[in-house]
């Protein structure tokens, strides 16, 4: 089946989403907190088919932060199932709609059989061409910075590595989203202005777009119209607007 045209021009390269709220979703409706993070899988599922059907070449989903350890251990083993059966049911669409899967963060944490399963995502879509899928999973902002910087100082102590030549490129090729545009697009939903730790050092020039959807009703619409919104920002990376006078 053929992709629809594209419904928006010039699409970003690169959106990423910090998904929210799935919790106040649930209690909206009398409805335990895992049910709101059930919907938020098929949240998921409806946007990343969205941005395949569009084109999009980047979309990174913040799935589960190093925060989210603090949280009630029932509701950490829930969001762990879920995850577990998203790539069970859902791998076979994603290769099928040559989407190229990638997990960052620590897998220090992450079960064996999680681990275990992200590699097989990763290996078994490793070459395909369309929709790079990105999840952010037992992410946290600083650490990525923090691990890079060591990483760096490692390097430098072993005499690996001159520190005068460190540059922001170098320095991005060392964190976890190396080998990937930063983002043009950071959204929010559910209401909050706040990135909570995410993609720190990738979000210098980002555009923030903070939507009140909570994330389980953000769908195909949803997207579009973010993408819309993207259309109309003029993005100066430092310099005049256009036609400005100094």
């Amino acid at each position: 089946m053929s992709s629809p045209p594209h419904l928006v021009q010039p699409l970003p390269r690169h959106v990423a989403i910090i998904m929210d709220r799935n919790g106040s979703w649930a209690r909206k409706r009398f409805l335990p907190r895992e049910a709101g993070h059930v919907a938020g899988v098929s949240a998921v599922r409806e946007v990343v088919r969205a941005a395949t059907d569009i084109g999009l070449q980047y979309l990174t989903l913040f799935a589960f932060s190093s925060e989210n350890w603090k949280r009630p251990r029932t509701e950490v083993n829930a969001l762990m199932g879920l995850f577990r059966a998203y790539f069970r049911s859902d791998l076979d669409e994603l290769h099928g709609r040559d989407v190229r899967v990638r997990i960052i963060g620590s897998r220090e944490r992450v079960a064996k059989d999680i681990c275990d399963m992200i590699e097989e995502a990763e290996n078994r879509t490793v070459n395909n061409k369309g929709l790079n899928l990105t999840f952010a999973f037992d992410y946290g902002g600083q650490q990525e910075i923090a691990n890079a910087a060591r990483e760096l100082a490692r390097a430098a102590k072993e005499g690996r590595l001159d520190p005068e030549t460190i540059t922001p490129e170098l320095f991005a090729a060392r964190l976890f989203t190396g080998g990937m545009p930063e983002p043009d697009l950071i959204v929010r939903t559910g209401g909050e202005h706040r990135l909570s730790n995410f993609l720190l050092w990738q979000c210098s020039y980002a555009e923030l777009l903070f939507v009140d959807t909570f994330w389980p009703d953000f769908g195909r619409k949803d997207l579009l119209a973010v993408l819309e919104d993207f259309t109309h920002r003029e993005r100066r990376f430092g310099a005049l607007a256009s036609g400005a006078v100094a």
